[in-house]
């Protein structure tokens, strides 16, 4: 695979600081029951990496803390992770909001069998993967069954309450384009999705993310691989917006790896970008029982044109409004 950091090293984005700490985005391990072409992460069915029960510990300890609101836990397939569900009992019973980015089909794993139940009864927040509403698409990029695997998954989590207008338990999708293109306006495709899914397949859900495809780890070598690179990366050059910059996830929020390590972001955190508090090269989660975020500087490259471009992009989805 090729390394995307050396190309993306020297940057004239602008410098960003903190403003402080509201969301604590967990990586349990890399391993993941699918392979998709536009991963950041490069995870997989063969990856082993993953946080361990004394890491767990340390993350719960900062949650009771009182210093974050929201606990984010990604992966991979967070639920691959044997403390996944130890991680989720904690956290809520500490009145922490939790989100889970569920790829759907990890519904259908072995094991698994109950854990729509388990999300629903601890009232978690369902972030899913599914890039395309359509059956082709989704399956080109995810693999063959993975589009009717994941439909019978969202139908599961409706009959469980999830997607109702009420938001007593929040159903949101992500969508990522499928190539080197900036996705689409975001409110304008989540009307597209609401519509074809309802009528299609009975589907209900509350948002739709729009991802941007970041030039890293798969998909950056995919784009190294096709000599797209350059031009993707002119592309999310000239869309950016600086008033963007205001709204950008890693000013309020801090990424924590598998071995507890921490990161401005999860991007950052796959090239291997450390945040860094003090003159040591790289903190644990453990320090932040004590540190002081607010006015620290983000590493930042040229990546960092991902977040800011067209409508801008972030872990909640699209930071502007559709005219830009």
């Amino acid at each position: 695979m090729h390394a995307t950091l050396p190309l993306l090293e020297r940057s004239d984005f602008p410098p960003l600081r903190r403003l402080g700490l509201e969301t604590l985005q967990v990586n349990v391990g890399y391993r993941c029951n699918q392979q998709c072409l536009h991963c950041h992460v490069n995870a997989g069915p063969r990856r082993k990496e993953q946080m361990t029960e004394e890491t767990v510990a340390d993350v719960l300890k900062l949650l009771a803390s009182g210093r974050v609101q929201t606990l984010d836990i990604t992966g991979g397939a967070p639920e691959l992770n044997p403390h996944f569900r130890t991680l989720v009992r904690e956290a809520r019973a500490l009145g922490i909001h939790v989100m889970d980015r569920c790829n759907l089909t990890i519904l259908e794993e072995p094991g698994q069998e109950d854990l729509a139940e388990f999300l629903a009864a601890h009232g978690v927040e369902v972030v899913a993967s599914l890039p395309c509403y359509l059956q082709d698409n989704v399956d080109r990029q995810r693999g063959k069954g993975v589009f009717e695997a994941s439909i019978r998954a969202l139908r599961r989590l409706n009959a469980l309450g999830y997607g109702r207008e009420d938001g007593a338990l929040q159903l949101n999708l992500v969508y990522n384009p499928q190539g080197p293109v900036l996705p689409p306006p975001q409110e304008s495709l989540e009307a597209d999705y609401k519509r074809h899914l309802d009528e299609r397949y009975s589907v209900r859900f509350n948002r739709l993310f729009t991802l941007t495809n970041m030039p890293i780890q798969r998909f950056g070598s995919m784009l190294v691989s096709k000599g797209q690179f350059g031009d993707y990366m002119a592309r999310l050059r000239a869309a950016h917006r600086p008033e963007n910059l205001d709204g950008v996830m890693c000013r309020r929020l801090v990424s924590v790896d598998w071995q507890g390590y921490l990161y401005d972001c999860d991007f950052n955190q796959m090239l291997g970008l450390p945040l860094r508090l003090d003159a040591r090269p790289r903190a644990h989660v453990r320090d932040l029982l004590e540190a002081e975020l607010e006015g620290l500087p983000i590493a930042v490259r040229d990546h960092c044109y991902g977040c800011t471009a067209g409508q801008g992009s972030s872990c909640g989805g699209a930071l502007g409004s559709e005219a830009g």
